[in-house]
Formats: structure tokens, C-alpha cells, sequence
């Protein structure tokens, strides 16, 4: 393919990608279907023939432009929370949800997919691992449509003004529209903002979830590359856990700490007046610092996702209500799109030229098994049983909001950078089943998830807003 005949496919994806989930927004159709779609169409087309855009062949290009992806939307979901995160109970306990899908469904969800590629597939262990490491965390770059619309700094200023002169509870309907039930985690008081908004339990438990597993998992895939290279885990499983998840996870969260601290300073609290970043509303701060967290924390031996997530939480935390986190958060959402596209557009082109040539039925069974039953029902277990309002009055997830959490664990970039990062570090024997299965999976979650998550919020939305309805007793 030459590099007109790129360009041409790549500016007619993109142009499908914008306008066709606006011609067909009547129907449950978004740009991730579109462009894998016009991937697979392309992949059959003459012209393109010649082109090998298969992972297998280009291993490092594409864990490289994975990771770009990830690192870029970990930033983007780490500005949009309004959530604070604390060093206080209440602020812990407002966090409760992302704690249960990270420490009991993110393990289940490994188990159960490595038993299920080692039973029916027939994987090696180490394979099965590699796979369920890689298809456990669900995706911050796919999950837009069931997560936060994106910081609300003009609403938290009108909150924090009315509640410094004593008014609690509904705040006016000119500031902030109709309010909701129950009031987020830090103490803020309730409302929404068209919709979309982090007082919706189930959208801040997702994106809160899509920002902290890409890295949590990262030990899982270790271990499974330690189980390929090293032999028995009794070989390896001590340097694993001090140094794998209990030293990389500390050194994660303290470089990002320190990192969003000092981003923090530099846009907000310059020594020098040319550094006016926040004033100017200069939005290439928050793609330098996610470079320079990111590079500087996996130089040291530390994840530099993890770091990454805690340092866009630090720097929205060092002036919570400023105008620019939108601005930050705003080019970083181009550019989270703008690579996404792409990638979905490769990873079609992909599935047109054979990626899915070694899927056999087992592995297409694991990954409907993970989609329709293993994720949902880790999920479900782990958010145990709430109301939707706990005794503090902070809005919880109700059974309904449970099982549309649980539900949607989309599937997407995350995975195709574990899965590609992991077979270039060892010897992994059937790689080409593991990719399959992979692209399927992907495959099902953007078709699957991308038309449901309109309708399932739409539906949680109506029920709330029903009058009359009734809030059930907290357990």
C-alpha cells in the first residue's frame, strides 16, 4: 500500500467514524463499530492486498501504539473524576465500588479465564494466565459512552459557594438544574449536567475501575511471563510479590504523586510569570506531563500506568475547580480519539486479513463466557448487595445500577498491549490462538457493548426519574 492510498483510507475511515453514528444516532451504532467495520471491508479490498497489518507480524509497533493509547486515556479519565481521593475514611468509603471490582472481580475474572483456556482450550498454563491477564482489565479507551462526561469545575464552585453559606442539600435550579438523589463521596452537594454525571454511581464506578486495572493487572502478566521463563511458581513467586506487585505498585503511586504534584505547581503556582500555563488555558501541559510521568516512572522499574492515573488525580486535586482541567481534559479526549480511531481501523484491517484464522470454537466460547457470564457475575458478587442510598446519604449502586456495572467490562486497546507486550518478553507457544481469541473478544465487546450502553444508561436514567419511585431501605 502506498502512503496516498494510506492517507485516502484513513481520512475516509475517520470521516465514516464522525458521520455515521450522527446519520444513524436512532440507532445504537458508534464510531469503534464503524471503523473496525470499514478495517475488515478494506482488509478485503484488492489495493490492500499487499498490506500485513497482522499484530503477529509487527509485534513492537503494536504494543507501542497500545500503550501510546492506554497512557493517553488514563490521563483523560484521571482529569474527568470530580471524585476526590483522600487520605480520609469518608473519601475511601466514597471509592468503595472501584475497591470491590479491582480486589474481588479483576482476580475472579483472571481465574476464571485461565482455567477456562487451560480446560477448554487446551493453553499451557503460563498461555491461559497470559490470556485472562490480558482479556481481565476492562478498557478506559473503549468505555466512553458508560463513563464520566468529563470534569465539572463551574458546578463544584456553585456547590462549594452555597455550601460555605450554609445550604445544604438541593442547590438552585439556576446553578445546577435538578438535583439527584444522595451526594458523591467528598461531601459535595448532589446534582447532574446533562446527563452525564460523576454523581452517577454507575459511570464513576467504571471509569474509576478502567483507570486503576490497566495496571493492576500488570503482575498477572508477569507472573504468566515468569510461569513461560522461569518454570514453577515456587521458583519465582517471592520476587514476584515484593518486587512485581508490592515494590512497582509504591513506586507507581509515588512517582505519579510527585509527578501530578509538580504538574500541579508548574500550572497553578508558577515561581516564574512565563509559566502561566493555567492562565493561558495551554493544553499541551497534560500530554507532557503524561509522557514524562510515564517515561520517568517505568525508567525507575515502576508502572507507568498506575503512575500515570494517580498523577491526572493529583493535578486536579492542586485546584480542583480551575477552568483548566476542561481545557486539559478536552485536547486530551481529541487525542484519545484521534488514536483510538486508528487503532480500531488496524486492528478491522486486521480481522480482514486472517487475525481471526486461528480462532477455534473453544477460544470463541471463552471469550462469549468472559463477556456474557464471567465478567458480569465477578462483577455482581463484588459489588455485593446496597442500596441506592447508604447510610450517609451518599448515592450507592442499586440492584438495577449493579447489573449495569457488571455488564459493561468492555474489552479493547489494554488488552492488545498485555497481550503484545508479553510475547515479545518470552516464548509463549500458541500465539496465534492467543490473538485470535483476543481480537474476538474485542471484536464482540465493541459490537455488544457499543450498542447497549445508550440504551442500558437511558433506561437507568428513566428509572431514577420515575415519580414516585421508591429509594429501597439500606440493607
Amino acid at each position: 500500500m502506498t502512503a496516498d492510498a494510506a492517507y485516502l483510507l484513513v481520512g475516509v475511515a475517520l470521516l465514516l467514524a464522525v458521520i455515521l453514528p450522527t446519520l444513524l444516532k436512532r440507532v445504537a451504532f458508534s464510531a469503534p463499530m464503524a471503523l473496525i467495520l470499514t478495517g475488515v471491508v478494506v482488509g478485503f479490498l484488492p489495493p490492500f492486498e499487499t498490506t500485513r497489518l497482522s499484530p503477529l507480524e509487527h509485534p513492537a509497533i503494536t504494543e507501542h501504539a497500545a500503550e501510546l493509547c492506554v497512557i493517553v486515556a488514563l490521563m483523560g479519565v484521571g482529569l474527568a473524576l470530580d471524585r476526590p481521593l483522600e487520605r480520609t475514611r469518608a473519601s475511601w468509603r466514597a471509592w468503595g465500588s472501584t475497591w470491590r471490582l479491582l480486589a474481588i472481580a479483576m482476580p475472579l475474572c483472571i481465574a476464571a479465564v485461565t482455567i477456562l483456556g487451560w480446560w477448554a482450550m487446551g493453553l499451557p498454563i503460563a498461555a491461559a494466565l497470559l490470556l485472562g491477564a490480558a482479556l481481565a482489565p476492562t478498557d478506559p479507551v473503549l468505555a466512553a459512552d458508560v463513563q464520566v462526561g468529563g470534569p465539572t469545575t463551574e458546578q463544584a464552585e456553585d456547590v462549594a459557594r452555597h455550601e460555605d453559606e450554609g445550604v445544604r442539600g438541593s442547590v438552585d435550579d439556576g446553578v445546577r438544574g435538578d438535583a439527584e438523589d444522595g451526594a458523591v463521596g467528598d461531601g459535595s452537594a448532589d446534582g447532574v449536567h446533562e446527563g452525564i454525571d460523576e454523581h452517577d454511581e454507575v459511570r464513576f464506578a467504571l471509569t474509576s475501575e478502567g483507570g486503576l486495572n490497566d495496571a493492576l493487572a500488570f503482575p498477572f502478566v508477569y507472573a504468566a511471563i515468569f510461569l513461560a521463563d522461569e518454570g514453577p511458581v515456587s521458583e519465582w513467586w517471592l520476587r514476584w510479590l515484593g518486587w512485581e506487585v508490592v515494590g512497582k505498585i509504591a513506586l507507581g503511586v509515588l512517582f505519579g504523586y510527585l509527578g501530578g504534584k509538580l504538574l500541579g505547581r508548574i500550572a497553578f503556582r508558577p515561581r516564574m510569570t512565563a509559566f502561566q500555563f493555567a492562565r493561558n488555558g495551554e493544553p499541551l501541559l497534560a500530554l507532557a506531563g503524561t509522557l514524562f510521568v510515564y517515561g520517568l516512572t517505568e525508567l525507575v522499574g515502576g508502572w507507568g500506568f498506575l503512575a500515570v492515573f494517580v498523577a491526572a488525580l493529583r493535578l486536579r486535586a492542586e485546584e480542583r475547580h480551575d477552568e483548566y482541567h476542561v481545557v486539559m481534559h478536552e485536547m486530551v479526549e481529541r487525542l484519545e480519539l484521534l488514536l483510538t480511531l486508528l487503532l480500531l481501523l488496524a486492528l478491522g484491517v486486521a480481522l480482514g486479513d486472517g487475525l481471526l484464522a486461528h480462532l477455534t470454537w473453544q477460544g470463541a466460547a471463552v471469550g462469549l463466557a468472559l463477556i456474557f457470564v464471567v465478567r458480569p457475575l465477578t462483577a455482581w458478587l463484588a459489588l455485593g448487595r446496597q442500596s441506592d442510598v447508604d447510610e450517609e446519604g451518599n448515592q450507592s449502586l442499586g440492584p438495577r445500577e449493579r447489573i449495569v456495572t457488571a455488564f459493561f467490562g468492555v474489552r479493547g486497546i489494554g488488552s492488545i498491549y498485555y497481550l503484545a507486550y508479553a510475547l515479545q518478553e518470552a516464548d509463549f507457544p500458541y500465539a496465534e490462538l492467543l490473538w485470535s481469541t483476543v481480537g474476538f473478544t474485542i471484536l464482540v465487546s465493541v459490537v455488544v457493548h457499543g450498542m447497549g450502553a445508550t440504551p442500558a444508561m437511558r433506561w437507568l436514567e428513566s428509572v431514577r426519574d420515575r415519580p414516585g419511585r421508591q429509594e429501597p431501605s439500606t440493607p
